[in-house]
């Protein structure tokens, strides 16, 4: 039982306590000041300073270690090198084809050395005589392929999946000079950070409409394996106060995210369509032309970013026109429906074709400074049945709410998620640090 225990704990901690039992098999053996030295010295006690030969077997130490360290005397490792196949690293680990062979036949899970990586390490274990015995091939972090012999002594394969505990931690933030500045203060991952925008990104224009002071509240997955920290999962729930109006987001099982009544956080539009760099100019009714030189009304948003910054389809719809002239330089019109469309100008290239069909989030072209730009840009503009429409606040139509099955079962889980958002804000106003990073372990 207690062999078991040891062999679950991580491997540092096995390393650390075989070497704790050798240092204590060694005092053991030792003899005191008051016994005999050794058997060329039988009746001399032991005087400080004075070197004395000593007899010890080693075996029992040698074979806490063997146990503790899964045999790693007899498993060879070997790195991945870019054009390794598995016949050539069986080569220079001194075994023959005849044993590629096997275990390339080795069942189905074998079939995945077929798909080795450069950097991936294999491992490979040889019995007294040298011959091969088994195999253990790490797929990921949770899993791992072991070849090994079965009954008649024929090869088999299988794949361990290690069990990961999932805690569920939270991060807060409020926002002085940017959200990519306040995320990442609050302890955020780049991924966390642009997941979060995502999240939001059908209610918050977060390329124009953040302002110094808007807050977050996050909560999100971290994924442990026998206690060891392996990454991050998810986000679960989620909170964001722009100018002063509160969104909230909770992830249900079918992996999108609702409003805590149940209504889709998805929309028919991205309120903009592009990861920004920083903003030139917002919707308004007149502007002074950087180029034209007089004052005309701007129907639309300028996104500025360098040249080559993708530009998505704000919704699905179909191309209707994708050209270039001297006025909006390399463009593309889509039309969303019978009510919606929208155009986006000025690009340095353009990634579709007239009449082609687009998803949301689709790249469609690339930023650039074609046409009557003064630099590179996005100039995007939204139409509602032909009319200019802000695209910032213009109502957007909503996707399906949570099936009215799911329902009740949601309505408790969102409760739950709520209840975390609010200890979380709690837990930070009593420590009166806003912008502190906080992770609590809150269970699955």
């Amino acid at each position: 039982m207690i062999t078991n225990t040891i062999k679950q704990l991580p491997k540092p901690h096995r390393i650390f306590l075989a070497g704790l039992s050798a240092i204590v098999a060694l005092l053991v053996l030792l003899p005191s000041e008051h016994v005999a030295a050794s058997k060329s010295h039988p009746a001399q006690l032991l005087e400080p300073g004075v070197e004395y030969p000593i007899d010890i077997d080693f075996s029992a130490i040698q074979s806490a270690h063997v146990e503790f360290e899964d045999d790693v005397d007899n498993w060879q490792q070997y790195k991945v090198k870019n054009g390794d196949t598995l016949a050539n690293i069986f080569s220079k680990v001194g075994l023959s084809p005849q044993d590629t062979y096997r275990v390339s036949r080795a069942g189905e899970h074998a079939k995945r050395l077929t798909k080795m990586k450069p950097g991936d390490s294999i491992y490979i274990h040889v019995d007294d005589a040298k011959q091969f015995d088994a195999l253990r091939y790490p797929l990921s972090k949770t899993e791992t392929l072991f070849i090994e012999k079965g009954e008649s002594d024929q090869l088999v394969s299988k794949v361990e999946v290690k069990q990961v505990e999932t805690l569920h931690s939270f991060a807060q933030g409020s926002i002085k000079s940017s959200f990519w500045n306040a995320g990442t203060s609050a302890g955020l991952t780049d991924n966390h950070i642009m997941r979060l925008a995502g999240i939001f990104g059908w209610d918050i224009d977060f390329a124009q409409e953040i302002r110094e002071g808007d807050s977050f509240n996050v909560v999100y997955e971290e994924q442990y394996i026998n206690g060891e920290f392996i990454g991050f999962g998810d986000i679960v729930a989620a909170e964001f106060v722009n100018q002063g109006d509160v969104f909230r987001a909770i992830k249900y099982e079918d992996g999108n995210f609702y409003t805590p009544s149940g209504k889709s956080m998805r929309k028919s539009f991205l309120r903009a369509p592009i990861n920004f760099k920083y903003i030139s100019s917002s919707f308004k009714k007149r502007r002074y032309h950087p180029v034209q030189k007089r004052w005309k009304a701007h129907r639309g948003v300028d996104y500025a970013a360098k040249t080559g910054t993708p530009v998505v389809a704000a919704g699905d719809g179909k191309v209707i026109k994708a050209a270039y002239d001297r006025f909006n330089g390399h463009h593309v019109f889509i039309q969303h429906g019978e009510t919606y469309t929208t155009k986006y100008l000025h690009f340095t290239k353009r990634a579709v074709k007239r009449g082609q069909m687009v998803k949301q989030g689709q790249v469609i072209g690339y930023v650039g400074a074609t046409g009557l730009a003064s630099g590179p840009h996005l100039h995007y503009e939204f139409l509602v049945n032909g009319v200019h429409q802000n695209p910032r606040t213009v109502k957007l139509p909503q996707a399906k709410p949570i099936d009215k099955k799911e329902a009740s079962k949601f309505k408790l889980l969102a409760q739950e998620r709520v209840a975390q958002l609010d200890n979380n804000k709690r837990i930070m106003l009593a420590l009166n640090v806003p912008n502190l990073e906080m992770r609590l372990s809150m269970g699955k």
